[in-house]
């Protein structure tokens, strides 16, 4: 498994991909301008034949730059288990870290217990903290048919330490 910047040849797969796995599915277009403009700040894992297997999308808060939000972490099926989605949440706490950015944010719904035990170990392995609070409620997200938006709660993750200056 190979990871590495999308490009935004990447676009359509990702679409796919967040479709097939339940995720919030954004537009084809907002997935291909996604892989252009926020291609530092995601990574894509691809297979041996060079598909896309697992993505995370995310970028550095605006109003916080010191902050890097996680927008999305989708794994197909099929390569599940593998721990792609911890190696590519360490590929990406590398490169923010790098960057000197000292927090990472990401939202979860209360039922996700994966995804609360991935970001739960990532802070205890980097040594940092991390704090749970609710963010948006249902009422933020419009009905789609008979089952309402969960809520979404707010994990900031933090500080980091910084890498060490060269003499």
């Amino acid at each position: 498994m190979c990871l590495a910047h999308p490009s935004p040849e990447d676009g359509p797969h990702m679409w796919r991909l967040a479709r097939e796995t339940g995720m919030d599915v954004n537009s084809p277009y907002a997935y291909a301008l996604w892989c252009r403009d926020f291609s530092a700040t995601s990574v894509v894992a691809r297979d041996d034949e060079g598909r896309v297997a697992a993505y995370v999308t995310g970028y550095v808060r605006p109003d916080s730059p010191d902050t890097y939000f996680l927008w999305q972490v989708a794994v197909d099926s099929a390569f599940r288990g593998q721990r792609l989605a911890r190696r590519m949440l360490d590929f990406i706490g590398d490169r923010i870290t790098d960057r000197g950015l000292r927090y990472l944010e990401a939202t979860v719904t209360p039922d996700n217990t994966a995804s609360r035990a991935l970001f739960a170990s990532f802070a205890r392995d980097r040594g940092a903290g991390v704090v749970w609070s609710p963010l948006l409620t249902g009422e933020h997200f419009p009905q789609e048919g008979d089952t309402p938006h969960e809520p979404e709660d707010l994990v900031r993750i933090g500080p980091f330490d910084q890498p060490e200056s060269g003499a």
